[in-house]
């Protein structure tokens, strides 16, 4: 395990590839070395957050859920644990919906924006839409899942493994 350099648009952005349960857990690294937080807004700017740290089972969605509450082909998300996130601004603004049994969509009650999913099942992490961050978080998807429910009008163009489901 060591350090991966991404090369982006500014500058190159180090990040550390961590165990996180199944998969790697990204903990991008500043020019300093230390870990960098990572920050994320609504469309209207009421809904302000911040991760505390890494990112992990990065992919693209194209189950009708995610497609309807995104208004787009598909969503790209990533597993943050709970205990990273932290509201800056506007907790009085999210609101809750249960999509699932289960399962929450938290967004702003002002524009709309998603900002994370919570699981009953597993309390410990949420699922960010990558969509909201302000930041670049320094990792990339892996996969695109329930491709067998994907929009018709979108084709898949890019090389990452596709699954009907999320295997």
């Amino acid at each position: 395990m060591g350090l991966v350099t991404h090369d982006n648009a500014l500058q190159s952005t180090d990040f550390l590839l961590l165990p996180f349960g199944h998969s790697l857990h990204a903990v991008v690294i500043n020019q300093g070395g230390e870990s960098m937080i990572l920050s994320g807004s609504c469309l209207c700017g009421g809904v302000q957050y911040e991760v505390n740290g890494g990112l992990s089972d990065v992919y693209n969605c194209h189950c009708s859920m995610c497609r309807k509450l995104h208004a787009a082909a598909f969503r790209t998300c990533a597993k943050v644990r709970a205990d990273d996130w932290r509201t800056v601004k506007g907790q009085e603004l999210l609101k809750i919906y249960e999509s699932s049994p289960g399962e929450f969509k938290v967004f702003c009650s002002n524009c709309g924006s998603s900002i994370h999913t919570k699981f009953n099942a597993k309390p410990e992490v949420y699922a960010l839409p990558l969509g909201t961050l302000d930041t670049d978080p320094g990792v990339r998807a892996d996969r695109h899942v329930f491709v067998g429910s994907k929009a018709p009008w979108f084709e898949i163009t890019d090389d990452l493994p596709q699954f009907t489901e999320n295997d």
